[in-house]
């Protein structure tokens, strides 16, 4: 019983909900909805279908999601990037009959793949897509959109098929002499009043006034009579029961876009989960959030809803509105249900022109100019992730190259700045081996004492390099050879065979190697690759709290040794231990 309430955190919720917190769950709930409505039938449109679709996965994926998911704020539904994201995998399949069937069927493999993450607690699997990715897919999901909506927004008819953004945008201009100016008109007015309702105050809907005060127009002054495009009749006010055909071959053919979907729709809902956790204090399972989300979309699937996720704009006016519980969110579901219900046969009388207007709008404002102008001052590399992610997303005919191509571009600058080993040359300081100072690139040749510092994660990128590096203080001819490695962090068997070919050519010349700083497990892997016997025991220090408390019997055989093969008039005169040699920091 308890493992089973683990995983439906809505039970421990209503387990120990509070009375007092009913009164804030429902204002926000309230305040969710009216967002919700106008936003829903967006981006409905945005994928390419009904607005109606937008409303029932609203209802379904955010009662579902909210039951299911870690985050008490998080609040699922359509978004913005995923319709894009739909509406590319799916336009092959427009005017088609099975459209609508292959659309649920891609949602439920969505859900199906991101609730086999969680199971599989591959929670962590989004932190592979880093920050710079999503603000570049982000901001150019923003510009394709606002593309792919100026011909709604003119009152334009495109010929049916599929046509990139740009090819969209070509084609309405060849026909900018069909502008509908009643369209045009009515978008413009729905812009206007989005934008300066929220300076007038940032609580009203603005979008939602926009298209209620456009309603109005359309039904009083007959303004369909010029032509308009309107949303036409919502099906039905109840999500409909829609059975899935799970066809091999269709199913193959849509799994690539089912992967990048769950993938892009996981980090949007984790991120935002995280996001408003940090002022929360919540604890978010990232796990249980790739469970709550698979849910919602392998349930929704079959009540008519397209792929969604966690919306930041829906999650972040439930947390500013007071939302305490996962309830606020099922409530707004449940709320706008019962809207839909009452006021279904005036959604026909919604102009699409306003509806565009409404994602102009959004599609701006998707566009972060601070994280933008935030990753383009930081770093380098982030700056060319988020830009190749960007310009690919606009330019590419498929939308997943631009995810594969940012992931791609972040690991190859990873590997190349991580491709080159930290090595470092010491010198003493005056001649007193206690104190060890940054050397000139290569040890001066001929010094009897070459100090060599590794530092880092030692791994097969990095071999080249480091095999490099350590032929030049072979060259040096140095007689004794102190590799410190209390700047190594891990090291695999690659690096580690670089190293060991090098010892073996030190020992050859018959010089010394000495091993200082090694970290209990380095050590055990040098033990199993026979390098600690190469070197012998006796040369080689786990640490340099191990070197000050070896016996004054192996410090006086050392400094013997010492004595007899080194010149110490090199070093100033001054007759050091070994012990004290190897630990000067």
């Amino acid at each position: 019983m308890k493992s089973f309430i683990r995983y439906v955190p809505l039970i421990e919720t209503l387990r120990n909900y509070k009375k007092e917190d009913l009164r804030f769950d429902i204002i926000a709930a309230l305040t969710v909805a009216v967002v919700a409505l106008p936003q829903s039938m967006a981006y409905a449109m945005i994928a390419g279908v009904n607005p109606a679709y937008g409303l029932y996965t609203f209802i379904i994926l955010t009662i579902l999601g909210s039951a299911f998911g870690s985050s008490h704020h998080l609040n699922t539904g359509p978004t913005n990037a995923i319709a894009l994201l739909i509406a590319g995998y799916m336009s092959v399949y427009l005017g088609q009959d099975n459209f609508y069937g292959n659309l649920f069927l891609l949602t439920f493999m969505v859900g199906a793949i991101q609730f086999a993450m969680g199971v599989l607690n591959l929670g962590k699997l989004v932190n592979y897509v880093s920050h710079s990715v999503i603000v570049g897919f982000t901001a150019g999901a923003g510009v394709i959109i606002a593309m792919g909506q100026l011909n709604s927004l003119l009152g334009i008819s495109l010929p049916k098929g599929k046509l990139s953004s740009l090819e969209k945008v070509l084609t309405t201009f060849q026909h900018i002499d069909q502008t509908n100016m009643v369209a045009l008109g009515l978008g413009i007015f729905t812009i206007l009043v989005t934008i300066f309702a929220k300076k007038i105050n940032k609580n009203l809907p603005g979008a939602l006034l926009g298209i209620i005060f456009s309603v109005i127009l359309v039904m009083v002054l007959g303004l369909d009579k010029y032509h308009l495009k309107l949303a036409g009749n919502i099906p039905s006010a109840i999500p409909p029961f829609t059975m899935i055909n799970f066809d091999p071959a269709t199913m193959a053919q849509l799994f690539s876009g089912a992967l990048t979907i769950a993938i892009i729709g996981l980090v949007e809902a984790v991120s935002i989960s995280k996001a408003i956790a940090a002022q929360t204090q919540q604890k978010i399972d990232s796990n249980q959030e790739f469970i709550g989300q698979g849910i919602a979309n392998m349930g929704g699937a079959f009540l008519s809803c397209f792929a969604g996720s966690g919306s930041f704009t829906r999650s972040a006016v439930t947390f500013q509105n007071g939302g305490r519980t996962r309830l606020a969110n099922i409530l707004s579901g449940v709320v706008v249900l019962i809207i839909l219900f009452f006021l279904a046969p005036y959604a026909k009388y919604i102009p699409n022109a306003s509806l565009a207007g409404v994602i102009m709008v959004v599609a701006y404002s998707m566009i972060d100019k601070k994280a933008v102008a935030k990753v383009l001052k930081a770093n380098r590399n982030d700056a060319i992730v988020m830009l190749v992610t960007c310009f690919t997303t606009i330019l590419a005919p498929e939308l997943e190259y631009a995810i594969y191509a940012g992931i791609a571009i972040s690991i190859l600058l990873y590997l190349r700045d991580t491709g080159s080993a930290s090595v470092r040359k010491l010198a003493p300081v005056n001649g007193d081996p206690l104190q060890l100072v940054e050397a000139a690139p290569a040890p001066a040749a001929n010094s009897n004492i070459a100090v060599v510092q590794l530092e880092g994660n030692l791994y097969f990128g990095s071999s080249a390099d480091l095999e490099e590096k350590l032929n030049l203080a072979f060259d040096t001819g140095s007689k004794v050879y102190v590799l410190r490695f209390n700047g190594v962090t891990g090291a695999d068997v690659t690096a580690l065979e670089v190293i060991e070919n090098f010892i073996h050519r030190v020992l050859k010349e018959n010089r010394k190697v000495l091993i200082c700083d090694v970290r209990p497990s380095i050590f055990q892997t040098m033990q199993k690759m026979h390098i600690v016997d190469q070197v012998g025991r006796e040369n080689v220090f786990l640490s340099e709290q191990e070197v000050m408390a070896a016996s004054s019997k192996a410090l006086d055989k050392a400094n013997a040794w010492l004595r007899e093969e080194l010149d110490l008039n090199l070093l100033g005169g001054k007759e050091k231990g070994l012990g004290q040699t190897v630990t000067a920091s």
